[in-house]
């Protein structure tokens, strides 16, 4: 903070000279103590007006010594976006140069170059370019979250077949999942989707033939309408249940092998999204009868647990349309389902 100083001779009283004041030699006038103690205070005024600014905040400064007499100066120091050229002395103030491009000072400095600007580092992307007075500020790119423990940028977690999106990931946060609530579903792998609610089948003619889960909707069948084959209604959450089951890579690749027998090449150097894409491009056209030999090839490649659920799954379907449509044809008074299977 500056500090104004002023003295005034005319408003207050002489002060008598005290012994201590330096005495006057003969023949020269007297001065008045005032007088005298202002001449005393010059050498501070000066420095005080020396480090202000125009302002009236005080420079900060820094000390240094003066090449040609080596006596101690303070210097003052230079401002953010500039550096330091040549030092004080007692005759010179202290000379400064702004930052060229590519290069900054952010602090007050006595430093004889600037800082170089930082890049951004992987996965980030430039918030704020870098100017001569502030370095270049970064943040995660879309898609990431920065990790403080690893001083990096990491991609955002996505929330499994059966999670939803709590909280959508952030520059600063990761994604928070949650188990799909009662009557909700999330039947893909995503950082973005929230859980879905099950079908009702509450439209007349509808009846629900497969009780949704947390990773797949329900599923409906219209009465009203010549039945499907149960495996064509299994066929509805076909790509939900591989994403779910989470079957080991080289397991899929053998399942994957088997449904189009080999017809479309090895399966071995498949990544896993691409064994995904292929499962659901045999999944569209597939018959009936392809997708109920589906649960004996997943026990062949090793699937049992997966095997055993999609069954169940099957018989379940059947079951709830035998018992809810299996009404008796009123023409030839055959069971629909049965002429089906």
């Amino acid at each position: 903070m500056c500090i104004s100083m002023s003295v005034t001779v005319s408003v207050f009283p002489l002060i008598p000279v005290a012994p201590r004041l330096t005495p006057v030699p003969p023949g020269i006038p007297s001065l008045s103590a005032s007088f005298q103690m202002l001449i005393l205070l010059l050498p501070l005024l000066l420095f005080s007006v020396r480090t202000c600014q125009a302002d009236g905040a005080s420079v900060p400064t820094f000390p240094s010594t003066d090449p040609s007499t080596g006596r101690p100066v303070e210097c003052e120091r230079c401002a953010p976006g500039t550096y330091l050229r040549a030092r004080c002395t007692s005759a010179q103030r202290t000379v400064c140069a702004p930052c060229p491009a590519g290069s900054f000072t952010a602090r007050w400095n006595f430093i004889s170059k600037c800082l170089r600007c930082n890049a951004c580092g992987m996965n980030q992307v430039v918030k704020t370019a870098c100017a001569a007075d502030s370095d270049t500020e970064c943040q995660c790119a879309e898609g990431f979250y920065y990790k403080k423990s690893y001083d990096m940028c990491l991609r955002h977690r996505e929330c499994p077949a059966g999670e939803g999106v709590l909280s959508g990931g952030t520059p600063h946060d990761d994604t928070e999942c949650q188990i799909c609530p009662n009557g909700t579903f999330s039947s893909t792998t995503s950082a973005h989707l929230n859980c879905t609610e099950h079908k009702s089948c509450n439209a007349p003619g509808l009846q629900l033939v497969l009780k949704g889960s947390t990773w797949h909707d329900g599923v409906c069948a219209n009465c009203r309408d010549q039945l499907r084959d149960g495996a064509e209604y299994l066929k509805e959450i076909l790509s939900a249940f591989f994403g779910h089951q989470k079957l080991h890579i080289k397991r899929l690749r053998r399942v994957l092998y088997q449904l189009e027998n080999g017809s479309k090449g090895a399966t071995t150097e498949l990544s896993l999204s691409e064994l995904h894409e292929r499962l659901d491009a045999w999944v569209a056209p597939a018959t009936a009868s392809q997708v109920r030999q589906l649960p004996e090839i997943l026990k062949k490649a090793g699937a049992e647990h997966a095997s055993e659920r999609l069954h169940n799954k099957l018989h379940r379907i059947d079951s709830n349309l035998s018992e809810l449509c299996g009404l008796t044809n009123e023409v030839d008074g055959t069971n629909t389902l049965n002429r089906r299977v």
